[in-house]
Parts: structure tokens; sequence; C-alpha cells
């Protein structure tokens, strides 16, 4: 089996503990042959864990030509001129999201990507968790008919002091939780051809930075359903990350359990519309519209845990494929540019924060 040959930089939140934790397990299709790292005890924590060089500055892999995939988990504000720079270099980039702030900034990036002929990668694993690929399976049986409305809260309560609260470092709410669920979104809307409607609502509620952490974003499309997407820092009481409405039924969930509801259309009463006054009986009392429908109900169970787990995998699983056997990624750079531009019209609507 092909092993591909891998290069963190970072050893943050992401580069160390998705990636790398990842990586330390799919040892017989990736080997980390380096980590860039600023800090000192990183580096040596990393050279110890992975057995592999260590860099405080990645220009230093300049001239390599015996790495296949560098992974840039370094703070969101610098993927633009890092990636910008490896691609030119010559290295195929897998880059975390928030990719880049700008749309301009993301067509310099696929444009030197193909300049070069290089791979350029987003980390958006969340189209792959085991929660939303359940949801999308009970959409499209159809049992709960056409759907009008998809609501998605990714929600809790919590105060922010570091950098990821700047909106000069790329920050926000939106930019750092809001790729996961507005990539799911953008996939159940499936209008990547078009350009959805948007409008957004920002606040600052329990950040100290400048950048917003309550954010209200809907999304409408022809023949689409309504999105509304939350994604607020100061909701105590979170109750559901989906919740689908549709003409036989509704779906509402958690990332660990799931239930939906939903009716036959062949087994309800057959009605006809009466514009006549509704009346019950020979007394003519007044009356409402009531029928006895055969609900059907449905549940599903996942490990809580097992979302970020499996998603990291199927992400990964892809990675492999098209280095081994030029299969295309199914996230596509044209659907982040998608998202980018959404991210840009919201922050556009709200120069308050912005």
């Amino acid at each position: 089996m092909k092993q591909l040959r891998v290069v963190i930089m970072g050893q943050g939140r992401s580069g160390r503990d998705i990636h790398g934790l990842h990586l330390k397990k799919d040892t017989e299709r990736f080997k980390v042959v380096g980590v860039v790292e600023p800090l000192k005890k990183r580096r040596d924590r990393a050279a110890e864990e992975f057995g592999c060089e260590v860099f405080s500055d990645y220009k230093k892999l300049y001239g390599r030509t015996d790495i296949d995939l560098i992974i840039n988990a370094t703070p969101s504000n610098l993927h633009f001129n890092t990636t910008k720079n490896l691609l030119r270099q010559g290295f195929n980039v897998l880059c975390e999201k928030p990719c880049v702030p700008t749309v301009k900034k993301f067509d310099i990036l696929t444009e030197t990507a193909k300049e070069n002929n290089r791979h350029l990668l987003v980390f958006q694993q969340s189209r792959f968790a085991n929660y939303f690929l359940k949801v999308k399976e009970v959409i499209a049986s159809g049992v709960l008919g056409r759907i009008v409305h998809i609501g998605i809260q990714f929600n809790g309560f919590a105060r922010r002091w570091d950098w990821q609260c700047c909106l000069e470092l790329n920050g926000g709410n939106l930019a750092n939780t809001g790729p996961h669920p507005l990539d799911q979104a953008l996939n159940l809307l499936d209008y990547y051809d078009g350009n959805p409607n948007v409008f957004c609502k920002m606040d600052r509620a329990n950040t100290f930075g400048d950048a917003e952490d309550y954010v209200k974003l809907i999304l409408t499309a022809p023949d689409r359903p309504l999105i509304d997407l939350d994604i607020s820092s100061c909701d105590a009481y979170p109750s559901y990350v989906y919740k689908v409405e549709g003409t036989n039924g509704s779906l509402k969930g958690t990332m660990s359990h799931i239930d939906w509801k939903y009716f036959k259309s062949e087994e309800a009463p057959a009605q006809v519309l009466v514009k006549e006054t509704l009346t019950s009986g020979e007394e003519k009392l007044p009356a409402y519209c009531t029928e006895k429908l055969n609900w059907y109900e449905e549940s599903w169970d996942g490990d809580p845990q097992a979302p970020f787990i499996a998603a990291v995998q199927v992400y990964y699983d892809q990675i492999y494929t098209l280095f081994t056997e030029g299969k295309e990624h199914e996230i596509k750079l044209n659907q982040v540019r998608q998202q980018i531009e959404i991210i840009n019209k919201a922050h556009k609507q709200n120069p308050q924060i912005s």
C-alpha cells in the first residue's frame, strides 16, 4: 500500500488534536514526516510523538520533493499567505477552515493551485458526520414529504477571550464554527450553480473581542426549503441541532439522537376544500378542521463522539483515493467559494460588526 508523506503546520487544537490524532492511527496510508511549529516545546513533543523532523519556519521546506501533502493548521489569519506560498513552491495543500476571509483571496489560491498543477483542499469534514448523513438519508427517503423548512442550531453558552474572537484574525462565530453547519446547509440547499438569497443578523453578546458571537443566517433559493441557521454563544438551553419540517412530517435531533415522525399520504383521510362555514352535527355547532392521521415514528442513536472521528476518517479516505486513484474529493472548491461568498455577504449586512 502506498504511504503518503505528510507535513503538519501547527500543533494547536486542529493540527495536533484533529489531524495529528487521526494520522497517528492511519499509519498504513499516511506518514507524518515533518511538523512546523514556532513553539519549541511543541516541536519537541511532535518530534517524540511522530518520530519526524521538526521546523520553526515552513519556508525551510522549500525545495523538498518528497512531500505529498502539507496540512495548513496555522492560525486563520495566516492561511492565505502560507497556502499561496506553498502552492507556488509546488506543494499540495490541505487548508484548515476558515480557509480565507474573502472570495478574492480564495480565487487567488484556486488560480495559484491551477497554475502550479497542485491540489488545494479545504478541511470541511462535517459534511461526513454520521448525524448529518442520517438527516440527509431521512430527507432523501421522502417520508417527510416536500421539505419546507430546515432549522440548524450550533448553539451553546460561552464567553470567549482568545484570538478567535478578533476580526483582524478572521475570528467570530461565522468564521470559526460557521463553516461546519454552513457547509451542511449549502449541501442540503444544493444550489451550487446559483446565488442563494442571504439574510443575516449578527451581535456581540459574550465575547471579549470585536467579532460576532451571535449569528442568525437565513438562506433561500427557488424551489428549495428555507434554511434557518443559528450559531449563538448566548443560548443556555440548546434544544436541537437539526429540525426539519415537511408536508408529511418532521425531524428533530442532536448529534447523538434523532427522531422523525410522519404519515403516509395514501393512508390519510380524503379531504376536499370547503369554503362554507364548518359545522358539527345537527346542532350546527362550530367546528374546526380535525382528522385522525396514522403517525409513524422512528429514531436513531449515535455515539456523541463518533461524528467527529468518523467525519475525519471519511475526509482522509477521500484524500487517499484522490492521491492514489485520482478520484475527485467530494468537497469541491466551487462549494467552498460559495460558502465564503455568503460569509462576506453576511458581514456586509452587519457593518457594526465588520
